[in-house]
């Protein structure tokens, strides 16, 4: 069975999907760590109802990235961590945790990448006047979304506002990050 850490800045609803399909045996997966670079997010009271032990930081309380990815790194070397899971993270990963975990860091992604990388995807889809947005899943490389795609999956946004919109995505979201997962922790079991 696959460990992985899930970092996450915000609300947490992925990771709490994440954490439900474990519950539920849909996702065969370890969740031995949830990192936060935001000590206020919601996503701490999540992991606390799911009993999965945290590391929140304050980025810069670090003289650098590599700084606070190398303490990062310790604990997930620790844990007998295999993946990063993503989920909602606010900052690019760097050379550190990139050079430690090739192929092995997974982000979700609330657009059709190539289209809408970087923050408010959403936003960006909305004013580009699209009817069909999506979700993808990908692994991470150095670039802002530019990771080998994985899975993706549309979302029609025509004639939504921007909380629909996130709405629609979400639930999407949250059905297919943890089934990819899935596939990807078997798959990797296979050729292990």
């Amino acid at each position: 069975m696959k460990k992985f850490a899930i970092f996450a800045s915000g609300s947490g609803s992925n990771a709490e999907a994440i954490w439900q399909a474990i519950d539920r045996g849909d996702l065969s997966g370890e969740c031995v760590l949830l990192v936060t670079d935001k000590p206020e997010a919601k996503v701490l009271e999540r992991a606390d109802r799911f009993n999965i032990p945290t590391f929140s930081f304050e980025p810069k309380t670090y003289a650098s990235k590599a700084e606070f990815e190398q303490e990062i790194l310790v604990l997930l070397q620790a844990l007998g961590a295999d993946y990063i899971v993503l989920a909602g993270y606010m900052r690019l990963i760097g050379d550190v945790l990139l050079t430690a975990y090739p192929k092995q860091i997974i982000n979700i992604h609330p657009s059709l990448l190539p289209a809408f990388p970087g923050k408010d995807a959403i936003g960006q889809a909305l004013a580009a006047n699209v009817p069909t947005s999506g979700v993808t899943v990908h692994y991470v490389d150095a670039g802002m979304d530019t990771g080998p795609i994985i899975a993706q999956q549309d979302v029609a946004i025509a004639g939504c506002d921007a909380a629909e919109a996130a709405r629609r995505i979400q639930a999407v979201e949250h059905q297919l990050y943890p089934r990819v997962l899935q596939q990807v922790f078997i798959q990797q079991e296979v050729f292990k």
